[in-house]
């Protein structure tokens, strides 16, 4: 019983979080949830848990499909491209990573988020949103 009352706080919580964050803060958001699922998968993939591994990746992936989605080719130039090539990238190893069962892979992917979670959370007040 307690156990589902913090599940629907953290539910409500993350609920308010997203609804007043900036658009500059949701991408940071979606980023650390990328990298969450992906350790997750890397955990997964460590203990050999194929069920926990593809719901952990999944999840990742479609986090992923969903920045890739909210680039903007028409005003991001060559950031968006490099982006979207990544992203690219990610979403091929991912899969490559889940088949393989590898999780040096799954950190890879892991370090190339963190990478682009950095820039994105360093990136002048002036340039966000």
């Amino acid at each position: 019983m307690m156990l589902n009352a913090l599940k629907q706080y953290k539910s409500v919580d993350l609920q308010a979080t997203v609804q007043s964050a900036s658009p500059h803060k949701l991408i940071s958001m979606l980023l650390s949830g990328a990298m969450e699922a992906f350790a997750k998968g890397k955990g997964a993939a460590e203990r050999k848990d194929i069920e926990a591994r593809a719901k952990h990746l999944n999840k990742a992936m479609e986090i992923v499909i969903g920045l890739k989605s909210s680039l903007d080719m028409d005003q991001g130039g060559e950031v968006s491209e490099n982006l979207d090539r990544l992203y690219d990238y990610i979403l091929v190893h991912t899969l490559t990573a889940s088949r393989d069962n590898d999780p040096e892979q799954i950190q890879e992917l892991i370090n190339l988020l963190l990478e682009v979670k950095q820039g994105w959370d360093e990136m002048p007040l002036d340039y966000r949103d």
